[in-house]
């Protein structure tokens, strides 16, 4: 049984990584990687966030009614989110005028919108929460990766302390937006090799190679794997 939660707390950090993996959560990823410390904050936000609403929505599963469960769920998690904004509005002025709107889009973010109907509508709500934790902790090492590089080189600092070295020879490309798409397409490129190609799996076009599958199966009723669908 230990084996079982530990193996969901790590299926979000590596097998099934929301960024490097799954290539959810773009928006915020590549805009708020430019600083460790923004990236961190944005991390821990969605972490909190999706461990949140993973936990209600799973405890309501069985209440919520299935043809009005995507607005319930856009409830749950804007409600979450309002939380973070004003503690983080409160306590943390500076980070929260950093991340700016992207704090306040993480109501919309893919990943936790997805986890909610693809994991916390038919699991019980540990396995709900250590899921959440999972995919949290993935989405926030994805952005720190991501962040060290375009910061460290970018921009020759590292969370905004000057690094002597570096600063003299830091490429500016790297902390803008090409340069974080450049960045994110490496990470993926890494990230498929060191798993010898088993995070992305090689499927044909079509329903079976997507990750999002089962929510089209749910919302339309047919069969995700039946290509006439």
């Amino acid at each position: 049984m230990k084996q079982n939660k530990l193996a969901t707390v790590l299926n979000g950090i590596v097998k099934e990584n929301p960024v490097f993996v799954l290539v959810l959560g773009t928006c915020p990823t590549l805009a708020t990687t430019n600083s460790l410390i923004s990236a961190l904050s944005m991390g821990l936000a969605a972490m909190v966030v999706l461990i949140c609403s993973n936990i209600v929505i799973s405890a309501l599963r069985k209440v919520i009614p299935d043809s009005v469960r995507i607005p319930c769920y856009i409830v749950v998690i804007a409600a979450f989110v309002t939380v973070v904004q004003m503690v983080m509005h409160a306590y943390l002025p500076e980070l929260y005028e950093m991340l700016g709107v992207y704090l306040a889009l993480i109501v919309v973010n893919c990943i936790i919108l997805g986890r909610a109907e693809m994991y916390a509508r038919n699991h019980g709500v540990i396995d709900s929460a250590l899921d959440g934790l999972g995919m949290g902790l993935g989405f926030t090492a994805a952005l720190l990766a991501m962040a060290l590089i375009r910061e460290c080189l970018g921009v020759g600092t590292f969370a905004g302390l000057e690094i002597p070295v570096l600063s003299d020879f830091a490429i500016p490309g790297l902390a803008m937006a090409p340069g974080g798409f450049l960045v994110f397409g490496i990470l993926i490129a890494v990230v498929n090799k060191l798993t010898d190609g088993k995070a992305i799996k090689k499927k044909s076009f079509g329903c079976e190679g997507c990750p999002s599958a089962g929510v089209c199966h749910h919302a339309c009723g047919e069969d995700a794997n039946n290509p006439k669908a």
